[in-house]
C-alpha cells in the first residue's frame, strides 16, 4: 500500500483490476485515508518560490517569490524584452531591429500569451504559436527551408509557406456509456515559396508550451533525473523512460517536447533564431533559419549590435533568460480538498505517476537562491517515453525517436483556460480537454490510459478535478 500512495512506480503484479480495486478502497475510506494522500507542501508546488497570487488570467506572469528588489527589477526588464515586438532592419529603433527576414512571430509573447501555452489557429487564420519543425532522417535540417517552416516575412520577402490543418473525428467508448471524440490531425504545407520539400522530409507540428517553473526544472540535479531512467525496462513495469543526451558532451536534455535543449538559455536561443529570426550570443545567425538555398535571405540587412555582432545583445539575452527562469508556479489552494485527493488516488492507482512523477528536490549548488533546495511538484520525470503510434510524428530529434516524447509537467494545467481562454493539450494542441489528452496516450502509457477508460463517469470526473487543481 505504501508504494501505491507514494511517488514510485507501481510493481508489475498490480493489474488493472487490482489497481482500480485499491483505488475504490481509498475512496471508500475517505476522509481519513484520503487525507493521507496529501503531502504537506503540495499547496505550494514551486516550494518557497511559489506565486501566492490569484488563480486568474495573469496566474503565470508572476516572479519567483522571495526575490530581492534588484532581482525583481531584472525580472521586469526581462518581461519587457519578452514582450518586445521586433522590427526589420534597417530601423530607427536600432535596439529592436533584426527581425527575420523569415519568421513565425515578432515577439516571444506572441506564442506564449500571458506566459501560457500556444493555441491552434482558427480555420483560415495564420498559425503563430503552432509551428512545423522540419528535418531529414538521421538528423539535419530540410535543405531548402531549414529547421522550421517560417510562415511570415519582412517587406520584400515571401513567406516560406503556409501550414494547413484538417481533423478527422475518432470516437472512443468509455466505461459507463460515455463516448469521447478525438480529433486526428492531418498537416500539410501550401504556397511553398521555393519548390517542394525534400521527398524524405520529416515534419512535426509543435505548439508553444507554458513558461512557468522552468528554472525549477532546470535546478533538478541531472543525476536524479537519470537515476529514474530504465531504458531496458529492467524492473518489468512496462515503463522504459530514457534520458535524452545532447552533443559530444552528452548533456542531459530537459526542455522542449522531445527534450532537445539542455537548459533555458539554449531553448531561448533556438526560439530567437527559428521563431523570430534573431541572433544571440549562443546562436550567431543574424538571419535566423535561412539556408544556403535562400541567398536573398542571407543577403538581407541584419540588425547586429556594432560592438557584439548579434541582434540580441548579451545583456538583453541574459535578462530574457532570467525572466523565463523565474516565472513562478501558481499555488494550489484546493490541494487538500477531498474530491481532489480522491482524484489523486485514481491518478496514482492508474499508474500515471510512473511518468508524471509528482515530486522532486532542486539542487543547492549553482542554483539561483530563490530556486535552490526546494521540494517541488511538477508531475514529470523529464524523460523520453514511447507514446505509441497515435502520437508518433516520425521525426527523430537528438536521441528521441519518432514516437518518443518528454513527459510534460502538469503543474498549472488546470489554469489553461483561465490564462489562454482555450484548452488545447499535447504537443500539437489536438486534445480539446484533459480526457482527450489522456485517451491519446499509447505505448508505455497504454495501461494507464486503459485504466482511465475503465473508470466510472464519477471516477473520471474526480480524476479531472484533481488535474484541474494542479
Amino acid at each position: 500500500m505504501s508504494r501505491l500512495i507514494g511517488f514510485g512506480r507501481l510493481p508489475r503484479p498490480f493489474g488493472l483490476a487490482v489497481l482500480l480495486a485499491v483505488a475504490a478502497l481509498i475512496l471508500a475510506a475517505r476522509p481519513p485515508f484520503a487525507r493521507a494522500l496529501f503531502e504537506p507542501g503540495e499547496e505550494r508546488p514551486g516550494g518557497a518560490a511559489t506565486a501566492l497570487k490569484a488563480r486568474d488570467s495573469r496566474a503565470f506572469t508572476h516572479p519567483s517569490a522571495g526575490m530581492s528588489l534588484d532581482r525583481r527589477l531584472d525580472f521586469g526588464l526581462g518581461d519587457a524584452l519578452f514582450r518586445k515586438r521586433w522590427a526589420s532592419s534597417p530601423s530607427s529603433t536600432t535596439a529592436s531591429d533584426g527581425l527575420g527576414p523569415l519568421f513565425n512571430a515578432r515577439a516571444c509573447e506572441s506564442c506564449h500569451r500571458r506566459d501560457g501555452r500556444g493555441q491552434v489557429p482558427d480555420p483560415g487564420a495564420p498559425a503563430v504559436s503552432l509551428v512545423l519543425r522540419l528535418g531529414l532522417p538521421g538528423g539535419g535540417a530540410e535543405p531548402t527551408y531549414g529547421h522550421q517552416l517560417q510562415n511570415a516575412a519582412i517587406q520584400g520577402f515571401r513567406p516560406e509557406g503556409r501550414l494547413t490543418l484538417a481533423y478527422d473525428e475518432v470516437p472512443v467508448a468509455l466505461a459507463g456509456g460515455e463516448v469521447a471524440s478525438l480529433r486526428r490531425p492531418a498537416y500539410g504545407v501550401a504556397d511553398l515559396a521555393q519548390g517542394p520539400l525534400a521527398p524524405d522530409v520529416q515534419v512535426s507540428a509543435r505548439i508553444a508550451p507554458p513558461m512557468i517553473g522552468l528554472g525549477l526544472l532546470e535546478a533538478i540535479p541531472a543525476a536524479d533525473i537519470v537515476a529514474r531512467a530504465d531504458p531496458d525496462d529492467a524492473d518489468g513495469d512496462g515503463i522504459s523512460g530514457r534520458a535524452q543526451r545532447l552533443g559530444p558532451e552528452a548533456r542531459l536534455g530537459r526542455f522542449g517536447w522531445k527534450a532537445a535543449q539542455p537548459d533555458i538559455a539554449a531553448q531561448a536561443a533556438d526560439a530567437f533564431a527559428t521563431d523570430i529570426g534573431l541572433s544571440t550570443p549562443l546562436i550567431r545567425r543574424s538571419r535566423g533559419d535561412c539556408t544556403e538555398r535562400q541567398p536573398a535571405c542571407l543577403a538581407a540587412p541584419a540588425g547586429d549590435d556594432p560592438a557584439e555582432g548579434v541582434e540580441v545583445t548579451a545583456r538583453m539575452f541574459d535578462l530574457t533568460v532570467f525572466y523565463a527562469r523565474h516565472l513562478a508556479v501558481p499555488a494550489r489552494p484546493a490541494a487538500r480538498d477531498p474530491e481532489v485527493l480522491a482524484g489523486k488516488a485514481l491518478f496514482l492507482a492508474a499508474g500515471c505517476s510512473a511518468c508524471h512523477v509528482p515530486a522532486w528536490v532542486t539542487g543547492r549548488d549553482g542554483v539561483d537562491p530563490e530556486l535552490a533546495g526546494q521540494r517541488i511538484y511538477p508531475y514529470t520525470d523529464l524523460l523520453l517515453h514511447d507514446m505509441g503510434p497515435g502520437l508518433a510524428d516520425g521525426k527523430a530529434e537528438g536521441e528521441a525517436a519518432g514516437a518518443e516524447w518528454r513527459t510534460p509537467p502538469l503543474w498549472g494545467i488546470g489554469l489553461t483556460a483561465e490564462v489562454g481562454g482555450r484548452t488545447e493539450f499535447l504537443h500539437d494542441g489536438r486534445a480539446r480537454n484533459l480526457i482527450e489528452a489522456i485517451l491519446w496516450h499509447g505505448g508505455e502509457a497504454e495501461r494507464a490510459r486503459d485504466a482511465v477508460i475503465a473508470l466510472s463517469p464519477a471516477e473520471r470526473a474526480r480524476l479531472i478535478t484533481f488535474l484541474q487543481s494542479l
